[in-house]
This record gives C-alpha cells, sequence and structure tokens, in this order.
C-alpha cells in the first residue's frame, strides 16, 4: 500500500527549506521501507515512500503520462488494472512495467477527473496535471487506504498520515477540541476530521481538486445507496441470494490474492475471519498460508480455542502472538504515535502486535475479515432496534429527539447512547472554561453524515450506513487496521469491502440479514459450505482487550504520571478532580467497564495525554 506525501504551492510562493520533502517522507519509511522515488518541479514536491508487492522490480513511484505532463502517485491495490491496462492499450497508450499503479495516469488523460469511478480497489491517489495546473486527489470508496491535506498559506500539503504533513513548515501543530469530542462521543474520528486544526482526512468515496493554488474542493464521486424502506427491491428467491452472495464473495477473494509477493490471513476465530480463510485455501490449495491470531492469558477475553480449530481446519501455518497485561503500557506511546488520535480502548496495541508478528515471518499481505458486521447487522445495536420497534417506545425527552432527528434523521433512532445524558458527561470532564473556550466543541452539533441518503431508510439500512461512515472508515479501518498494520509494514486486504459487493448487499432484503433476531442469516448459509457449523453456530465474541481498569490496577509509573493531577491541571483539557475520581473508581477491586454498552473514558484521558506528548502540542493550562 505505502505511503505517499508533498505540496502544491502557488505560483510565486514561498519553497519550503530544503530537505522538507526528505523530511515528509521518512516520516512514511514504515508504510514503504523498500524504496524512496520522488518528483520536484517549479510548483510541486511528490515523494513516496514504497513497500513492494506488485512488480517489485520495475513499479516504482511516481509514475507519468507518456508526455511527461501528468505525474501521478497511488497506495494501495488496483485490482482490475489488467483489464484497465488491455482497455489503455487498445487506445494507443504506452504502458512500461506490470505494476497497477501505471494505469492512473493515462485513465485521466482519457476520462479527466472521472477516471477515479473506473477504478475498483483500496487506494489513495494524487496526481498534478502541469498543463492545467490542476491538483487532484482521490480516496477509494470505502476508506480503506487514509488520505489527509492541509491548506495554509495558499500551499496545499498532503500524505498518508498526518506525521508526514508536521513537517511541512506552514501546517500548525494544534488540537482540534472537536476531534477530541468525537472520540469521546462516537466509536472515533469521522473524515473529514481530525486531531490536528486545520488538517482535514479525505473522506471515503471522495476526490479533492485544487487548481492554480486555489482552495480544494472536495466532490463525492461515490456513495452507498440503501432503497427507502417503502420502495423495497424485487425479491428474489433465499437460493439466487446465497449464490450470489457466495459468487461474488469468492471473486472478490481472489481479486485480493493478486500479489507478486506472499499472502497471510488475520484469523479470529469467528465467522468472517474463517469464511475468508476458506475461500483463501480454495483459491490455494497447496499453497503454504500463514495465520496470524491475537489472544489474551483472560480466559473470557480469549478466542484462542477457536482460532486453534480454524487454523487445522484450513491448513494453515498458524502463529499466536499473546498479548499480557504489561505489553498494552509498554506499547502505547508507539500506538498513538501510529494512530495519530487517542483511543477508548486497548485492542489497538493487540493490533500492532499482530502485524509486527506477521512482519517477523516475512508476510507483507493479509487478508481480514473486517466489514461483514456493518454489512450484515452483525452487531448487538441491529437487534436492538428490531426490539425497540417492536415495543413501538419513542423517546421521552424532546432536547434529545431534536438532536437525533438532526444527526440520524429520526428523533426515535438510537444509535451510540442518549447523547444530551452523555453531554453533562462530558461536561464534567472537561476542564474549566474549555467548553466555555470552545463554543463548538460538541461533535453532535456539527454535520457528520448526510442525513438526506437517511432519508426513508429502515432503521437497519440507517444503522448500517452510520456504521460505514461513522465506526469503520477512520476507526476499524483506520486507527485499528491500516494504522497498525502499516505500524509494521503489513498491508491489510478485505475481501467483504468490495464495490460490487456492498452495491449487491444494499439489494438483499433485510430479512435475510438478520432474521428473527439472528445476525449476518444470509452469510451464515454461505458459510455452511465452507467451515465446521461449530464456528457458525458459535455466540458471537466481539473483540475486547483489558481497558484502563486493568493498566490501573499494575500501579505502572507510565500510567500513573499521565494521570496526575498537576499533569492533567498543566494539560487544560479535562478537570483534575473528575480524572481523580474516575482513576478512585476504576481501582477499586472488582471494578469492570460493561463494554460495549459502557465507555471507557479514562483510557480516552490517558491515550489523549500520550497524544499531547507524541506530537509536542500546546496545552491550555496554566
Amino acid at each position: 500500500m505505502c505511503g505517499l506525501c508533498g505540496f502544491v504551492m502557488p505560483e510565486g510562493g514561498a519553497e519550503p527549506p530544503d530537505g522538507t520533502l526528505g523530511e515528509m517522507q521518512r516520516e512514511l519509511r514504515h508504510r514503504g521501507p523498500d524504496s524512496f522515488g520522488e518528483h520536484v518541479a517549479e510548483l510541486i514536491g511528490f515523494g513516496f515512500a514504497r513497500l513492494g508487492i506488485m512488480d517489485p522490480d520495475g513499479g516504482e513511484q511516481p509514475v507519468y503520462s507518456e508526455d511527461q505532463s501528468v505525474v501521478a502517485m497511488t497506495t494501495g491495490e488496483i485490482y482490475n488494472h489488467a483489464e484497465l491496462r488491455r482497455r489503455l492499450t487498445a487506445r494507443g497508450h504506452t504502458l512500461k512495467n506490470r505494476c497497477d499503479t501505471e494505469v492512473v495516469p493515462h485513465l485521466y488523460e482519457e476520462y479527466g477527473t472521472d477516471f477515479v469511478e473506473h477504478l475498483d480497489g483500496q487506494f489513495a491517489v494524487v496526481l498534478y496535471d502541469r498543463r492545467q495546473r490542476l491538483f487532484l486527489a482521490a480516496r477509494d470508496h470505502f476508506g480503506v487506504v487514509p488520505l489527509f491535506y492541509a491548506y495554509e498559506q495558499r500551499t496545499l500539503v498532503f500524505g498518508s498520515e498526518i506525521k508526514a504533513l508536521l513537517r511541512h513548515p506552514v501546517v500548525r501543530r494544534e488540537v482540534d477540541p472537536v476531534g477530541l469530542d468525537q472520540v469521546l462521543t462516537l466509536p472515533g474520528l469521522v473524515s473529514p476530521r481530525t486531531m490536528f486544526k486545520g488538517v482535514r482526512s479525505v473522506p471515503p468515496g471522495t476526490i479533492v481538486t485544487s487548481r492554480n493554488g486555489e482552495a480544494p474542493r472536495e466532490h463525492r464521486y461515490w456513495d452507498l445507496a440503501y432503497p427507502r424502506a417503502d420502495e423495497p427491491p424485487e425479491r428474489h428467491s433465499d437460493r439466487y441470494y446465497v449464490n450470489r452472495l457466495e459468487e461474488l464473495l469468492v471473486s472478490s477473494v481472489e481479486k485480493r490474492l493478486q500479489s507478486d509477493v506472499g499472502v497471510g490471513l488475520y484469523l479470529s476465530g469467528g465467522l468472517d475471519s474463517s469464511l475468508i480463510g476458506a475461500i483463501m485455501r480454495s483459491k490455494l490449495p497447496n499453497a503454504d498460508i500463514p495465520s496470524f491470531s491475537a489472544a489474551f492469558p483472560e480466559r473470557e477475553l480469549s478466542e484462542a480455542r477457536h482460532q486453534r480449530l480454524m487454523s487445522r481446519s484450513l491448513g494453515t501455518t498458524h502463529h499466536e502472538r499473546f498479548i499480557h497485561g504489561d505489553d498494552i503500557a509498554e506499547r502505547l506511546t508507539s500506538v498513538i504515535r501510529h494512530t495519530e488520535c487517542p483511543l477508548k480502548e486497548s485492542f489497538d496495541t493487540a493490533a500492532f502486535a499482530l502485524s509486527e508478528t506477521a512482519r517477523r515471518h516475512g508476510v507483507k499481505v493479509v487478508l481480514t475479515g473486517q466489514g461483514a458486521d456493518e454489512l450484515f447487522g452483525g452487531y448487538i445495536g441491529y437487534r436492538f432496534d428490531q426490539v425497540r420497534s417492536s415495543q413501538r417506545r419513542g423517546v421521552d425527552q424532546l432536547s434529545e429527539a431534536r438532536l437525533r432527528a438532526r444527526a440520524w434523521g429520526d428523533e426515535n433512532f438510537f444509535y451510540e447512547g442518549d447523547d444530551v445524558a452523555f453531554r453533562a458527561t462530558k461536561k464534567w470532564l472537561y476542564a474549566d472554561g474549555l467548553v466555555e473556550d470552545e463554543p463548538d466543541i460538541d461533535c453532535m452539533a456539527h454535520p457528520l453524515v448526510d442525513v438526506e441518503r437517511l432519508a426513508g431508510l429502515s432503521n437497519l439500512h440507517r444503522r448500517s450506513y452510520l456504521d460505514l461512515k461513522l465506526r469503520l472508515a477512520d476507526h476499524l479501518l483506520g486507527d485499528h487496521g491500516d494504522r497498525m498494520a502499516f505500524a509494521n509494514s503489513v498491508e491489510s486486504r478485505h475481501p467483504f469491502l468490495d464495490r460490487e459487493l456492498v452495491d449487491f448487499m444494499a439489494t438483499v432484503p433485510e430479512d435475510l440479514k438478520l432474521h428473527e433476531l439472528e445476525e449476518k442469516y444470509l452469510l451464515k448459509k454461505v458459510a455452511r459450505s465452507w467451515i465446521p457449523d461449530s464456528i457458525i453456530d458459535r455466540e458471537k465474541f466481539g473483540f475486547t482487550a483489558p481497558g484502563s481498569p486493568h493498566l490501573l490496577r499494575q500501579q505502572n509509573d507510565f500510567i500513573t504520571s499521565l494521570l496526575d493531577p498537576d499533569r492533567i491541571k498543566a494539560d487544560g483539557y479535562f478537570d483534575p478532580a473528575s480524572v481523580a475520581q474516575l482513576v478512585e473508581s476504576y481501582s477499586q477491586p472488582g471494578f469492570r467497564i460493561n463494554v460495549p454498552f459502557e465507555k471507557d473514558l479514562l483510557m480516552t484521558v490517558i491515550t489523549f495525554n500520550v497524544f499531547l506528548d507524541v506530537y509536542d502540542l500546546p496545552r491550555r493550562g496554566n
């Protein structure tokens, strides 16, 4: 997947200091340790850090059109590149290597800014058209691949990770409190918001353009479209849906096995990754497939037994990585440096260790089961919605009803919690004066999604759309997925997030996704032909890891220093007395946080303070 970075300057603008592009590239070395490439011209600097997966000997970047007027860089994978290559060659274009990224500048020549609509894959693309003085950037449909930019002093700075942008002198280091509020309130950050003021995350399915140094404009080229509840699509037989889903899933796995290096598997022991592994084995019947799993000594958190069962069933070479309590505190600094945001749970430390293990065994590419829960009604919220609708209970509080209507398009729709009540909790937790100094801090007062896309949807499809936007893209695929994999130079691929498969799932009747409170009904029907019933029928096990109460019980000096009242006061973001009260409560013998129904507030405080330190961000306190 690699890493890209660079800048576009206005005519007559001040050039950055010598070596700036090189410093930006070096910040991305973990994404691309195999080689560096760059293009520096009058107004632009493009830098690339490569992880060699496709055509390792011939796929250097940047890449160019025949007359050198278009320069482009792509991170990720374009799975339909062979088809695009044939089409472009037939139209007279000359392509010089086998790498998938070479099609980009030639596609742009053929289709202009619409070229991205022809791409099937997971990607971030940037290009510069010298003739039109046009900069263009695009992020894939689901946000698998990250891309960030900032626009200051008429200079546009971009990169695969924010740490690269911070090396450019026009980019500020300043906390965005609304980003902090998102992390506390929602599953995580939501594009275009980041934790840095002035730095934007390109939303999934979006193109960014800037011409002649003008302010960048964002345009959405794709979005998931669910049918209105009163206009359901034509109903087919159950067998039709089973066969079509299986066909699309097999095709998607096959696409994601394209690689000139070996491909491994993240094996959680659940339905999703087990099914991906079984299809993978069918396509690689004689290959040595390495599988990797994270396990915990705590029996209630570990899925090791199911992981081992599936490894035996698939015939993989299995590697377990046990995550001990001490590992969490020791890894927090590295984890937060890569996530570039605070967290509300510690599972990213396990994801970091998992990619570390994969890389240690020489694996650069892994397939995962990510994305199925959002498409097939896999989270407990989908079942709760069905129960609530049968009880026909509305929301009691007028202010809560208004907030939900504005945010979700339905005053009775319950997403993460009672937001009005949680506002009071956040006000109690925030430092005196923070809310007054930052009157716009409440993330629920800002648009999170296009509410028009939710109009007339059923609760199941409304939740699915929101989960794809608010949970999957920037959290599960972002800080938890991409960042933790590339921290150790590993690329993750997600067969459930295939555009054709996702579009098909939008037409599947709801009762085949959630059937009489049984989640993933259709997926389970497909899986019966591929994996053991004991994996399909086991109770759903949401991944989790030891939280802040566990860290407190360790009496770790590092954690203690992060929660010191003087430190909290000096930082100026949280109230020292409130944090001390949380510490006392969470330290009680036997105290547990009921995930996912309760938030680990103290974990966000801990990781936010690590974030401040790692990125040397200004404090608000005296």
